[in-house]
């Protein structure tokens, strides 16, 4: 069973879709038309982001359940690492995965990244320190980084 449901957010309307017992998603969306399910892991999704917002929570306490390629999920799982508040270059997130080379692959994984924030894919930013590559759009990136940097 897939639950799908929209909530309103500070950086926007987000989509939290779950399994029924883990997320697998959470997407930025044009809209908060919802002709889906709301289900009790959406709502604690959507509590904790919240909380998140408010500056009340750093790191999450959901089951998550991101899929992907071997690489990907790889991606993902190392972004997680990333403390709140800090950035790390996409050369350096290659080379915490042991493929220093890679950093264009890395991007494409970001930008594949199932479950925003939660999954911090927003903590990644050019080796010059420019936010560049975020699907919801740099002005979100840098509304995020902002937060953290505020409430670290």
């Amino acid at each position: 069973m897939i639950n799908r449901y929209k909530y309103s957010l500070p950086i926007g309307f987000i989509e939290i879709v779950d399994n029924g017992s883990e997320i697998t998603g959470i997407h930025i969306t044009d809209n908060c038309n919802n002709d889906g399910v709301n289900s009790e892991l959406s709502e604690r999704a959507y509590t904790e982001l919240n909380e998140y917002f408010e500056g009340k929570r750093k790191s999450f306490d959901l089951p998550i359940k991101a899929e992907g390629t071997e690489f990907q999920i790889n991606v993902w799982k190392e972004l997680t690492e990333i403390p709140y508040g800090e950035t790390i270059s996409y050369g350096e997130l290659a080379r915490r995965i042991g493929n220093p080379k890679a950093s264009r692959a890395v991007g494409g994984a970001n930008n594949k990244n199932p479950i925003i924030i939660v999954i911090p894919c927003h903590r990644v930013i050019g080796a010059n320190g420019s936010l560049v590559g975020y699907g919801g759009g740099i002005e979100v990136k840098r509304y995020l980084l902002d937060l953290e940097k505020n409430f670290k």
